[in-house]
């Protein structure tokens, strides 16, 4: 309560922000992983690699919003009444059986690929089941045909056939021929099955666009100008080191360099990281766990140039090596509504506190 009796505004919890105070005092780096290959208007997912493995976000196939019960409120014909009742009828009750509601979406991209490794597998398997009925056909023939083994062969005086048993015998023999060129004739046939079934299930895995190669690109901004510094690219993607980092970071450092802001992630917290802090005498602060806005501009820097890849198409990291460049040459030269003077750009405002 407030001496006057009235009651206490509920207090809010409000951010302190500070920047430094001049250029190159203190940097904002982080670390952003993009496919190796893009389509333009694709969505970049957004990738985490900070406990030494990338976590990718899983897309939306469809890239439709999802359905929900609150959406009914969007239809503007839909009196309050009609729109309540539609909500209650959509949700899911309080008590008994809950509603399970069919997605019309294709599966992912990753199920897809595990239901056709597992009819590969299983056509393997009939494969081998086939071979082994083929081999009892096979013993079976050479027993119909009279095959006997050498060591059972036995000198023993031959007894004279009846009549009309000879015949019969050769009528008998050209049954079992034509019975086995039949056999052989179906078995040819089921291997050309076979081997079409199989053909068609590798292709339908090479056509699969999955993303399995990434590339890092380091991100160094100057806390007070908000310029960018540079953006080295990595074709390590996801292997990256931090030996790596930690040299593409010694060629972009100010000289006059006092702090370095990062997150808790792997490659800025190892051995070779420190030691580069203590080469190069500045302090290495880390942001709190689960607080990236801690590292704000760093993070609003990844959205940004996320936003500008977003309608851009590379297949080799040539392609996204000049996109960068033009990239960097854009951001550095445009207004940025971060600094004090809203209307000036990064390298208009870090001209200025030169001057001073």
């Amino acid at each position: 309560m407030e001496p006057g009796g009235q009651p206490d505004k509920k207090r809010r919890f409000a951010p302190v922000s500070r920047t430094a105070d001049l250029p190159g005092q203190t940097l904002n780096v982080d670390l952003l992983f993009v496919p190796a290959c893009h389509l333009a208007d694709v969505k970049l997912p957004a990738v985490s690699g900070s406990s030494g493995h990338l976590v990718v976000e899983r897309l939306s196939e469809s890239g439709q919003e999802p359905d929900y019960p609150g959406r009914v409120f969007a239809d503007p014909d839909l009196d309050y009444a009609t729109a309540m009742q539609a909500f209650v009828q959509a949700s899911q009750p309080l008590s008994g059986p809950r509603q399970i509601t069919k997605s019309a979406e294709k599966p992912s991209q990753r199920v897809e690929i595990r239901q056709l490794r597992q009819k590969e597998t299983e056509l393997g398997a009939e494969r081998r089941h086939v071979r082994q009925l083929r081999h009892l056909e096979d013993l079976a023939w050479q027993a119909q045909r009279g095959e006997k083994p050498p060591e059972a062969e036995t000198a023993q005086p031959k007894v004279r056939a009846h009549w009309g048993s000879r015949k019969l015998q050769i009528e008998l023999q050209r049954g079992l021929r034509a019975q086995r060129r039949q056999q052989l004739a179906l078995r040819q046939s089921a291997d050309e099955c076979w081997r079409l079934a199989r053909q068609n299930l590798r292709e339908q895995l090479t056509k699969l666009p999955v993303v399995t190669a990434w590339i890092a690109i380091l991100l160094v901004t100057d806390n007070c100008t908000r310029r960018c510094l540079g953006l080295p690219l990595f074709l390590a993607g996801s292997h990256v080191t931090a030996e790596m980092v930690v040299a593409a970071l010694r060629v972009l450092l100010p000289v006059d360099l006092q702090f370095l802001i990062s997150d808790r992630g792997v490659h800025f917290t190892a051995q070779v990281f420190q030691q580069l802090a203590m080469e190069a005498g500045f302090l290495h602060v880390v942001i709190a766990r689960h607080r990236p806005q801690s590292n704000g501009i760093a993070e609003r820097f990844v959205r940004t140039i996320k936003e500008w890849l977003a309608d851009k198409a590379w297949a080799s990291d040539t392609e996204l090596l000049e996109f960068l460049h033009l990239f960097l040459l854009e951001f550095n030269d445009r207004p940025h509504q971060g600094l004090p003077n809203p209307g000036l750009s990064p390298n208009e405002f870090a001209k200025r506190l030169t001057l001073m």
